[in-house]
């Protein structure tokens, strides 16, 4: 290998590295900033932190327009943002946050542990059905258990699948995932979502036993 090809060789990999950890760090980020937002943030002053998050997660799509992560982040966004402020804004949130997953599964749809199938299988079981809607029962159980196929011991997976079979009325087998989910490993880089999400699934639990 020639002097050249040995330099270019070294420029390439270098540049290469750089952007690795380049959205690795902007994906962390966001992560963090979504979990303030979410457990951290007065409800009088959340609908303006998603919509800044919001507008963190588009110029992250613009700069890695070939990435699944980017995406992923901000249907999860747009789909929280959704289900906590709600208005009429809240529908057109969810498609595209539908569209958006659509497009990262294209990509990567292993990406995030599995995070596409979570979110995609969060979105039908909580989206109204037609004619409002897009919800569907059928395609939410058929994600979630994807998402679980890839990361059966995950904390969000867990939590997701255990809250629609509550919702569906099979308490004995949410109590069975939501417990799953509260005994989940920790995230090291992701405390604030683990113990926000913690919170959710004690709630979550205590519906489904006094159900029983």
């Amino acid at each position: 290998m020639n002097l050249k090809l040995l330099i270019l060789l070294g420029v390439l990999l270098t540049t290469g590295n750089t952007a690795f950890a380049g959205i690795n760090e902007d994906i962390i980020s966001i992560q963090h900033q979504w979990a303030r937002a979410s457990y951290k943030t007065p409800a009088d002053a959340q609908e303006q932190a998603f919509k800044d998050l919001a507008v963190t997660g588009r110029k992250l799509v613009e700069r890695y327009p070939d990435r699944a992560e980017p995406k992923v982040w901000l249907a999860i966004t747009l789909s929280t943002d959704a289900g906590v402020n709600g208005g009429f804004s809240a529908l057109g949130k969810v498609k595209e946050a539908r569209r958006l997953l659509d497009a990262a599964a294209k990509i990567d749809p292993d990406v995030l542990n599995g995070s596409i199938y979570t979110s995609l299988g969060s979105l039908y079981y909580q989206v109204p059905g037609w004619p409002i809607g897009f919800g569907d029962d059928d395609k939410a159980a058929m994600y979630l258990k994807k998402a679980l196929a890839i990361n059966p011991t995950g904390i969000d997976p867990n939590y997701f699948y255990g809250d629609f079979l509550l919702e569906s009325g099979d308490y004995a087998q949410a109590i069975t995932y939501l417990t799953r989910a509260h005994q989940a490993p920790g995230r090291p880089a992701r405390p604030l979502a683990d113990a926000g999400r913690r919170t959710q699934i004690e709630k979550k639990l205590n519906q489904a036993r006094s159900k029983l």
